[in-house]
């Protein structure tokens, strides 16, 4: 039983990640594909730390939550909607009905306090901040889960987080507008032997459909990256259906919470409220997890190999492509991608985005970038190929990074130094005249 269980993980593990799609079936292709895809959400769940992220966005959220539904009600207000949005409220959040009663409280005296201006100047750039701040951790988690290094700038973070909270409203009156005219039309189609069931079965999808676009739509425009809609859509039901079930279970369990107000009193709004933060930033960062697993399946192949890649095959993988993005300059076409020198060269594509990397920090290509969010980025050499020699490459990939510390390299350890040395200057003169282009 030991070795079966010990051969299962290692084909989940190992060889599952190195079958490639012309060796098998499309269909056990398909099915491979699949449990890749649950298998690595899960697992970048637990490397990712999820849980202590979806914490920090719990206390950022539990900071944030009154001035940001401040603001949502203010605009409500201001256009004649803030019934919509408080049954809106009491319907889809925080399932106890003693915490969501507590939250408004708190927003109308935060409101009140705003029309008597006792919030002006320090009290307002607080609001603002704690605002910025939440949707800011929102993105930057966002942004790990996805491996994105560079956040928006700040004018888009301006632009776009308060476009964001101004959208939301409307979202939340339509959203209100439709469901109440499902459920008037229902009473019309009553006596309907066919259309009856099915609008009762529209008005029980309503909550579903509806948090099925907003994990989609949190999921496509919160990490600053393109996300395709179809991943996004399927981890959007996935995860929204969860959190619906996940209400349906924190709602039925309000049992047992009559004993926990006996003992906490009007204390108890708190823990809950945090439980119910905790888990539902849980499901929604395992869903963002899920959407970039199955976008990015095929960067993952042979994952261990390239985790483990020798020295000598990532020189030759680094003269490869060197190689070919220069005859690509020479001959005046259209510069790579890195997933067309992935598809080209059949080097795994996270292997590729590593060695493209390493070739831009150390001078040899640039970017042509016709639009970052969009991945259209493509490279093109930053150093006159007459001249870009497999020498030059390979010494500038041998000095690339520090080599400032305190070992004695001019007396103590003199003669390892220059052994290392003679064999890098030997290589270096003996292909100082091979130049890429011509390879």
């Amino acid at each position: 039983m030991k070795n079966n269980f010990l051969r299962i993980w290692k084909f989940f593990t190992y060889d599952i990640w190195r079958i490639t799609e012309n060796e098998v079936t499309k269909r056990t292709y398909y099915l491979y594909k699949i449990i890749k895809t649950v298998f690595l959400s899960l697992y970048r769940f637990n490397s990712n730390q999820i849980v202590s992220k979806a914490s920090a966005l719990t206390f950022s959220t539990l900071l944030a939550l009154v001035p940001i539904l401040a603001i949502l009600f203010a605009i409500s207000r201001g256009f004649g909607f803030s019934d919509v949005a408080e049954n809106f409220l009491r319907r889809n959040f925080m399932g106890d009905p003693n915490v969501v009663e507590t939250i408004l409280k708190l927003v109308d005296s935060y409101l009140q306090h705003t029309q008597n201006g006792f919030f002006i100047g320090i009290g307002l750039l607080m609001l603002l901040w704690t605002v910025i701040n939440l949707i800011n951790n929102i993105e930057n988690t966002f942004n790990h889960i996805w491996e994105v290094k560079e956040g928006r700038s700040v004018y888009r973070m301006i632009t776009d987080y308060f476009s964001m909270l101004l959208l939301l409203p409307i979202m939340i009156v339509v959203s209100g507008g439709i469901s109440i005219f499902v459920s008037t039309r229902l009473a019309d189609f009553q006596e309907f032997i066919l259309l009856g069931p099915i609008l009762k079965l529209l008005i029980h999808l309503m909550p579903f459909v509806l948090t099925w676009f907003m994990f989609t739509a949190l999921y496509v425009f919160m990490p600053n990256t393109h996300i395709q809609f179809k991943h996004a859509f399927v981890s959007g039901v996935v995860a929204g259906t969860l959190y619906q079930i996940f209400q349906y279970l924190y709602i039925s369990s309000q049992i047992w919470v009559s004993s926990y107000n006996a003992v906490y009193g009007s204390f108890a709004a708190l823990p809950l409220l945090l439980l119910w933060l905790q888990i539902s930033w849980m499901i929604c960062l395992f869903g963002a997890e899920l959407t970039h697993a199955k976008q990015k399946i095929n960067h993952f192949s042979f994952n261990d190999d390239a985790d483990n890649i020798s020295r000598r095959y990532r020189s030759f993988l680094s003269i490869l492509i060197m190689s070919i993005i220069a005859k690509r300059f020479l001959k005046d076409e259209v510069p790579y991608t890195a997933d067309q020198i992935s598809k080209e060269c059949e080097i795994p594509s996270r292997l590729t985005n590593l060695i493209v990397q390493e070739l831009k920090e150390i001078g040899l290509i640039n970017e042509v970038i016709k639009d970052r969010k969009a991945e259209n980025v493509s490279y093109q050499p930053a150093f006159d190929i007459n001249q870009l020699s497999v020498a030059v490459l390979l010494e500038r990939l041998d000095t690339h990074g520090s080599e400032n510390f305190k070992i004695d390299i001019d007396k103590k350890f003199r003669t390892e130094w220059e052994i290392v040395e003679k064999l890098n200057i030997n290589c270096y003169e003996q292909n100082r005249d091979v130049l890429l282009k011509d390879l």
